[in-house]
């Protein structure tokens, strides 16, 4: 018997390359402030977050913080941009986090997430936000506590505000655009503004 190694007699085939980056390139979401503060550096010209490439330059990801550590740790550190605006003091997603401003037992929960709450303003505007506004609330059911009428308007109109605040902090976390509530939310940026 006569054994030859087995060769391959198919025919040379090039390999398929992946599209370019560029053809496949979206244009990054504009990041926002809601405060007006000077542009941020690593930015682009159009106001949108900087390239994926641009956060691996430095050869590491750093991921010792908590909660939303995905995007990179901190400000800007020297010549490396990440995101520290994303990232949270307790170990909970962001979006979900300023949620729970509005979902846990107004307005003990946003008080709970002030209390927590360190490094994240889009957070604590949250928790300002609902703390005023829900305390507030609390008081108008104590004065109107006689009639049930006013009870249950108050009570129809506390779940809707919790469900329609909580749905638009989940989804503007991608801006950081803070929806204010009239008067509350002018007074819970200004308390943010001010830590």
């Amino acid at each position: 018997m006569n054994f030859a190694p087995y060769q391959d007699e198919s025919p040379e085939v090039e390999r398929a390359f992946s599209p370019s980056l560029e053809a496949n390139r979206t244009k990054s979401p504009v990041v926002r402030s809601p405060h007006g503060s000077s542009p941020v550096p690593g930015f682009t010209s159009t106001g949108g977050l900087p390239s994926p490439n641009h956060l691996a330059g430095s050869g590491r990801i750093d991921t010792s913080g908590h909660g939303n550590t995905g995007y990179g740790r901190g400000d800007v550190e020297g010549s490396r941009w990440n995101l520290g605006a994303f990232e949270t003091s307790l170990p909970i997603r962001m979006d979900v986090e300023a949620m729970l401003a509005y979902l846990l037992l107004p307005p003990a929960g946003g008080v709970f997430l002030l209390l927590l709450e360190h490094k994240s303003d889009y957070v604590r505007f949250h928790a300002w936000q609902s703390s005023m506004l829900f305390s507030t609330m609390f008081v108008l059911h104590l004065i109107f506590v006689w009639s049930s009428f006013f009870s249950w308007l108050f009570f129809i109109c506390d779940i809707v505000m919790m469900g329609f605040l909580s749905q638009r902090a989940y989804r503007d976390v991608d801006t950081l655009e803070h929806f204010e509530v009239p008067f509350f939310g002018r007074l819970a940026n200004s308390f943010v503004d001010n830590e």
